[in-house]
């Protein structure tokens, strides 16, 4: 005789498929549908503070989003808007270190992070270890 966990188990499998499908499917939708801003292009001593991120082994060698290849040593970054080849001096108030970066990606601005750098940024000021960390940006040109 079944009880009654034994006769749910196999209702919950056929159930998970067209859940697991319209999970997906929602998801795709959510990726399309992300409206980006427009291209802004700061002026020269524009700072702002924030918190930036960094990337770099699962992008390398795959292109930006300005089309050039992605190189995680580089001195490079990515910002929600900021136009392409803009040069931005970034602090990372913690250590006090900087760099200075090209924008050459793009990421969406729902993820509340003021700038994405590459690995080889990311390494010069210490924010590999920590992964995020408060910065200024200060665009240089």
């Amino acid at each position: 005789m079944l009880t009654a966990p034994m006769r749910v188990i196999p209702l919950l499998r056929r159930a998970a498929l067209p859940l697991a499908l319209a999970s997906v499917l929602g998801l795709a939708a959510c990726a399309s549908s992300y409206q980006w801003k427009p291209v802004e292009a700061p002026s020269t001593g524009r700072v702002t503070e924030g918190i930036a991120s960094w990337y770099g082994p699962g992008y390398h060698g795959k292109k930006t989003a300005s089309g050039e290849k992605f190189d995680q040593d580089a001195l490079t970054a990515a910002h929600p808007n900021w136009a392409f080849g803009t040069k931005v001096k970034v602090t990372l108030l913690s250590t006090g270190k900087s760099v200075v970066v090209r924008i050459n990606d793009r990421f969406p601005e729902h993820k509340k992070r003021a700038i994405d750098l590459s690995r080889g940024a990311a390494k010069v000021i210490g924010l590999i270890g920590p992964g995020t960390g408060r910065v200024r940006l200060e665009v240089i040109g």
